[in-house]
């Protein structure tokens, strides 16, 4: 991704993943649904992170969904493959250039769903703000500095009323 943004230190976005940075494993279990035009498996949501890695085949149902113009698309299921989510900490990272996707989990009436998702971010004390390559007189700073633990707790309350924590930080 470095090499993408063009940033004269390759390892700049790994080293700024130290020994107090968060890496969670969560599973995600959705039962089959008789009513999955009723009931969301979870909301539509972006990541808070650095990235998301998701491994979603085990019991091959599909169920994530990606919002994009508008339209929400499915996301198939392909053995053995892992779905990589840009979360919103790159985003703020690389001032705009990699976007966090908006996505949600969909039930499904036939089949269980299982889902292993690899959730990595830095540590809460950072000061995010983009990378300082990434702005200039051409492309000013889009997200504002905050200190991650704050952001993080912009994610969550904002997650419970369904808008956006990176809209919020937005300049």
């Amino acid at each position: 991704m470095a090499k993408i943004l063009n940033l004269q230190e390759e390892e700049h976005l790994v080293n700024m993943i130290g020994d107090n940075s968060i890496t969670q494993a969560i599973f995600n279990y959705y039962p089959q649904c008789p009513k999955p035009d009723h009931v969301l498996g979870l909301k539509a949501h972006t990541d808070g992170s650095i990235i998301t890695v998701n491994f979603a085949d085990a019991l091959d149902a599909e169920g994530l969904q990606l919002l994009k113009n508008g339209v929400w698309y499915n996301v198939p299921i392909v053995p053995n493959a892992l779905v990589m989510n840009i979360g919103d900490i790159m985003e703020i990272l690389s001032n705009g250039f990699f976007k966090s996707l908006v996505h949600r989990v969909v039930t499904n009436a036939e089949k269980e769903r299982l889902s292993l998702v690899l959730v990595y971010s830095l540590d809460l004390e950072t000061e995010l703000e983009p990378v300082s390559e990434m702005v200039d007189d051409k492309r000013p700073a889009r997200y504002m500095k905050i200190k991650l633990n704050d952001y993080m707790e912009k994610y969550h309350d904002t997650y419970a009323t369904g808008t956006l924590a990176i809209e919020g930080v937005k300049i």
